[in-house]
């Protein structure tokens, strides 16, 4: 049998058997609370502080503004819930200026502080390469504004977003600044000094680390209220009983990761352009959606194709062992057509179409020999089909 191809790495990436290792000891040998004081706890709290400090040292910041999280989405979560909730504290307003392109772990939790906090919402436009503008971020800014929320690679087409200018217009308000970095966080560098952020998320998963960790970066000074409430870890910003293995995994993997950055990154540009000029060249009616070349992830390839629904695509791919995905919301006989495109300027009929190929470590050129040979056809069956379903 065929061994499967995996081009799912936006989704979840396989957790690297280095990192594996590292964790183990923390299930069965040194399996203290950190919270304890006997030697048990102290050797997990040890190990806790030791992850901190190496990730730390990745983000070029105090291991003190590390606060360990359940994932990505819990960080965006404590990034806006807290910094609206302590500007309410304080007598002030509170303004989030976000995007539709967003993860929904932004978008739906600035919908819902909208919807029962009154908090207030600004959606900014996007370009058609779902590129937000420091241009536009300076004339949707008003004196209210808490909280600007921009994430740094988008996940769904690649983008590349100019952080550090964005960051700089909303410190002119004094707004705060959140950038959900959870995609970019193992291709690009994540200096919080350099992108000039208050406040960064990062999920372990997404870098070959285990699932059901992350982190949010906090600025020192940074005024936040808690989400979690009941204990006092995470100086006293998320309450709950310290994760450590997956915790020193999640530093193992960041580790691996930023010592060989540059060797990484070249291997997925050259896997994702091969991808990209082979479809753009074997396959009509189809349109490379988000950035080119540098200003795109470098193991990201996305596309929206005329006349696909890209459940039907992705299934057929997945018949032939290749697994894919669609920005869509596919849920079975009801799909939807993605925010992110609909925002970019896209019709929903070809937003309905999309489809991202995210290469990772294990990729290779026998694997996208084969996505180009099978591809061509998946799409050209595809449609037939769909165009025998409309003639009915």
């Amino acid at each position: 049998m065929t061994k499967p191809i995996y081009l799912d790495h936006a989704a979840t990436t396989p957790t690297d058997p280095r990192v594996v290792e590292a964790m183990l000891p923390y299930f069965t040998e040194t399996y203290g609370n950190p919270s304890s004081t006997h030697r048990f706890g102290r050797s997990a709290e040890r190990a806790i502080n030791t992850a901190r400090e190496t990730i730390a040292g990745i983000l070029n910041c105090s291991p003190q503004e590390i606060v360990f999280t359940s994932c990505g989405t819990e960080s965006d979560n404590l990034a806006l819930r807290g910094a609206v909730l302590a500007a309410r504290r304080q007598g002030k307003p509170a303004r989030i200026v976000t995007a539709r392109s967003e993860h929904h772990a932004v978008s739906v939790t600035a919908e819902q502080l909208a919807g029962t906090a009154g908090v207030g919402v600004t959606w900014l436009p996007v370009t058609r390469e779902g590129r937000v503008t420091a241009t536009a971020l300076s004339e949707h800014l008003t004196p209210d504004t808490t909280l600007v929320s921009v994430m740094y690679a988008n996940n769904e087409v690649g983008t590349i977003q100019p952080i550090r200018d964005l960051a700089e217009v909303a410190h002119t308000c004094g707004a705060l600044f959140h950038t959900d970095a959870v995609q970019a966080a193992g291709q690009l560098s994540l200096d919080v000094q350099a992108l000039g952020v208050d406040l960064l998320s990062l999920s372990a998963h997404k870098f070959y680390g285990p699932k059901g960790v992350g982190l949010l970066y906090v600025r020192s000074g940074t005024d936040l209220l808690p989400s979690q409430t009941g204990g006092s870890q995470e100086s006293n910003l998320r309450a709950g009983t310290h994760n450590v293995p997956l915790i020193v995994g999640m530093a193992k993997a960041l580790e691996l990761a930023y010592s060989d950055l540059e060797a990484r990154a070249a291997q997925f540009r050259r896997y994702r352009d091969r991808l990209i000029d082979g479809i753009l060249s074997s396959v009509l009616g189809v349109q490379l959606t988000g950035a080119p070349g540098q200003d795109r992830l470098p193991n990201h390839a996305s596309f929206v194709l005329e006349g696909v629904e890209a459940n039907a695509l992705l299934m057929h791919l997945d018949m032939n062992g290749i697994a894919a995905s669609s920005g869509s919301a596919c849920n079975t006989g009801n799909p939807q057509p993605s925010e992110v495109l609909l925002s970019m300027g896209y019709p929903p009929a070809l937003a309905l179409g999309s489809l991202r190929l995210t290469v990772g470590l294990h990729t290779t050129d026998a694997d996208i020999d084969r996505v180009l040979a099978i591809l061509p056809e998946a799409v050209q069956k595809v449609r037939m089909v769909r165009q025998a379903q409309l003639s009915q």
